[in-house]
């Protein structure tokens, strides 16, 4: 790395407030690529948890794009001078509900910035703490934090960490196929240029991956869609997902749950059943 850590945490303390109006139709798509039926929407509706990802858009200039179909670093996120940018994890309260026809703000702010040393070289670990608040209520309704991890380029000969096996005999089980067209349409939805999940040739040729890449937060959402399933008038107060092992679509997923008293453990695996994504929802008592 050419820039010291100084110099991006630096950037700790930055703020950007953002605001929209939660309207029907991004809810009726993504319903719509979960598999769901058809739904009415009436002003009033609650989000589901984690479908406020489908407002406060990325909404930078085609010009501000840089080569991975992100926005160019330096802007509200440091300039990290590392290549590949993932999604390592989340955690939130639910503290009110979100509902259609709200107008909302979500204030965002550098939270941390972290160097670590992986097996592979420099880690930097950027915390986002985002505050989303409901008709200019004083006290938002969903805190979140956004684990963001940069890393190098892949090299021949790295060596990944071992995979963990993922567990069995999960009570609440569902097989999903995460082809292209599906990767697409979230992308789409939630404004993603990132070119990992759909342009197989850079992901293959430039990142070094076997295929592309599933969105890290479409994976804790059809995690938490599976609870919604199979426990649909459960209140979720609080979440928290870590992304353990890149999942691709050259193959089925499977996401998992079991209920545990006032938790819900729910986690994703590949198709070897290497565990993908560890996660667990609280609910209100």
């Amino acid at each position: 790395m050419n820039t010291s850590l100084d110099d991006l945490q630096a950037w700790i303390g930055r703020s950007e407030t953002v605001q929209d109006h939660i309207g029907a139709t991004p809810v009726k798509a993504l319903n719509a690529t979960l598999d769901h039926p058809a739904i009415e929407v009436p002003a009033g509706t609650p989000l589901p948890p984690l479908w406020h990802w489908l407002y406060f858009l990325p909404l930078h200039r085609q010009s501000d794009i840089g080569a991975d179909g992100h926005a160019r670093r330096g802007g509200f996120l440091p300039p990290v001078p590392l290549p590949r940018r993932m999604w390592a994890g989340s955690q939130f309260e639910f503290r009110a509900p979100v509902r259609v026809g709200d107008a909302v703000e979500r204030r965002s702010c550098i939270d941390d910035v972290t160097l670590k040393q992986g097996r592979t070289g420099p880690l930097v670990f950027v915390k986002v703490r985002h505050e989303v608040r409901c008709n200019a209520a004083a006290e938002p309704a969903i805190v979140e934090f956004h684990d963001i991890v940069y890393r190098e380029a892949r090299r021949p000969g790295d060596v990944e960490p071992p995979p963990q096996p993922a567990d069995t005999g999960a009570p609440w089980q569902r097989e999903i196929v995460p082809d292209d067209v599906l990767l697409f349409r979230y992308s789409a939805l939630t404004f993603n240029g990132h070119r990992i999940h759909y342009d197989r040739r850079y992901v293959t040729e430039v990142e070094g991956y076997p295929g592309l890449i599933v969105h890290g937060p479409l994976i804790a959402t059809l995690l938490m869609d599976l609870l919604r399933r199979h426990q649909p008038d459960a209140q979720v107060t609080g979440f928290r997902f870590k992304a353990v092992r890149p999942t691709f679509d050259l193959h089925p997923l499977r996401v998992n749950g079991r209920r545990e008293g006032s938790q819900v453990r729910l986690w994703a695996q590949d198709h070897e059943g290497w565990l993908t994504m560890d996660a667990t929802a609280t609910l209100k008592d």
